[in-house]
């Protein structure tokens, strides 16, 4: 057994669901919304990569651009879509209830999904974005590919910036103010739906990145594919703790950790089921810890 390998597989797999949870996390605290959607906004920022047809062949969209113009398109298409479905879907429902809200984005999840398949076709299909990242380099026993340096350190720049926006700039000073106490934040002058349009555009943001890193590595679409991502990412939220950013990043990074442990040490015969034992892993962590690793007394009190 490699540790170092296992180290570094574990912060490649943990950085995507750290992504997934920050962008569920972001809308828990200001909206206390639970995006049962988000998961589609990836598989929407996967697929606008292609040209759209039913066709079993894909064929890239923006063949021969340079890579920061096809993430930054990728950004665009999902924020329009996250800015267009807070504004017709979610603005209406700003009064409403906690399980209103999720169901309407159950909803939306699976309008997104037949969308896709509508416009794209059902059947998944190959892509070949940028394969050159996944060779890799032997150093030190480790295999180290490109791709998995591009994922850890997006990863860890991403943090940086969106830590740095919520605590330093005028909108993520509003953010965390809404997120602590959205009624008193509005008193006070914070403009409500700008700060939710801002914290959906930044979970869009998240989402795109996770959709083209996730694509590069699977080389694969399918109308589901951001569905386990949304799983597993909001599985990080609760048990880092509803609300907390810190604790929906730990949590990403934990469950990263705790899956390629399973991958690495199970038997042969088990590995097919290491998502099993990882939530059986998790209920027994509830179990001590129901509000997570890092509560946040806010949401708690307001929920």
């Amino acid at each position: 057994m490699n540790i170092g390998q296992t180290i570094l597989d574990a912060a490649s797999l943990g950085s995507l669901y750290a992504l997934v949870a920050l962008g569920l996390g972001l809308l828990i605290g200001v909206l206390r919304l639970i995006n049962l959607a988000h998961g589609d906004f990836i598989t929407v920022g996967a697929y606008s990569l292609i040209v759209p047809s039913v066709d079993a062949t894909s064929f890239m969209l923006y063949q021969g651009w340079h890579w920061s113009a096809v993430v930054l398109m990728v950004c665009v298409v999902v924020i329009v879509l996250a800015l267009v479905v807070d504004h017709g879907l979610f603005k209406p429902l700003r009064q409403a209830n906690v399980g209103t809200l999720m169901i309407a984005s159950f909803a939306l999840s699976y309008f997104l999904q037949n969308a896709v398949m509508m416009i794209y076709g059902a059947r998944p299909k190959g892509i070949d974005l940028w394969s050159s990242l996944g060779q890799g380099i032997e150093f030190f026993g480790i295999r180290v590919s490109l791709l998995q340096v591009t994922t850890i350190s997006v990863t860890g720049l991403l943090l940086v910036l969106v830590g740095g926006l919520l605590k330093f700039t005028p909108i993520g000073i509003q953010m965390r103010a809404a997120a602590s106490d959205f009624r008193m934040a509005r008193m006070l002058g914070v403009r409500g739906n700008r700060v939710i349009g801002a914290a959906f555009a930044l979970s869009a943001i998240l989402a795109a990145i996770v959709s083209v890193l996730f694509v590069a590595q699977t080389g694969a679409l399918s109308p589901t594919m951001g569905v386990p991502l949304a799983l597993f990412g909001f599985i990080a939220t609760v048990v880092g703790g509803l609300g907390s950013l810190t604790g929906a990043v730990v949590g990403g990074f934990l469950i990263g950790v705790v899956m390629t442990l399973f991958q690495s040490f199970l038997p042969d015969e088990l590995r097919n089921f290491r998502e099993a034992f990882t939530f059986t892993l998790i209920v027994a962590v509830l179990m001590f810890r129901p509000k997570g690793l890092f509560p946040s007394k806010t949401l708690i009190d307001r929920v």
